[in-house]
């Protein structure tokens, strides 16, 4: 993957839009300025993650003794489910428990809504290619650059946007996502026959 999909592929998971509705129910009622705190920090807690499982990713793989098509494979499966909840979203109770809280801390704002598990399964497969840190260092940093600068914008994009506004830009995402992790898939048993092959 080049730099670019990279990129692409990651802000598609941080689902800033998608999470846009979450956000701002999570922190209603709270102080605007308090509100851009509450989002800065929690963004920087999900960089921070996000980065930490990048490095570690390819030691914990190798204690673990995971092959890179497994990885391929479970990351395909893990992004289609998040794209199919995107393309078909559900109801759901949560949020009417999560408007009780005052001032989220780490979950659900950061984890697991923006480093959630397909992120981290992503930066952990990227970790076992041959892409440079600087490389994937700026990759994640962009995307999260981005997604911050749509969270913190959720205000006035969901006033822009409406209510399927949002939804029709997330379905879209889940689409293109669900592309890649097709693509995904495919290379993941392509690579497991390759290595059948060769034994």
């Amino acid at each position: 993957m080049d730099f670019f999909a990279i990129t692409f592929s990651l802000f598609l998971l941080m689902d800033a839009i998608g999470n846009i509705p979450m956000y701002i129910s999570l922190l209603h009622g709270i102080d605007e300025k308090k509100q851009l705190w509450i989002i800065l920090r929690e963004m920087s807690i999900a960089l921070l993650a996000i980065i930490l499982f990048y490095f570690l990713g390819d030691a914990l793989l190798s204690f673990l003794h995971i092959q890179l098509h497994t990885i391929k494979i479970a990351g395909a499966i893990i992004l289609f489910l998040i794209a199919v909840k995107m393309v078909f979203p559900s109801s759901s109770h949560d949020a009417e428990d999560l408007k009780k809280i005052t001032d989220p801390f780490i979950v659900p704002l950061a984890i697991p809504l923006i480093a959630g598990p397909a992120v981290l399964a992503a930066v952990m497969f990227l970790s076992k290619q041959n892409h440079s840190a600087g490389k994937m260092i700026g990759a994640i940093f962009i995307a999260w650059s981005a997604s911050l600068v749509i969270l913190l914008s959720s205000s006035i994009l969901s006033k822009k946007l409406g209510e399927r506004g949002i939804v029709a830009i997330q379905r879209l995402m889940g689409l293109i996502l669900v592309l890649i992790s097709v693509e995904m898939f495919l290379e993941g048993f392509a690579s497991f026959f390759r290595e059948l092959s060769q034994k």
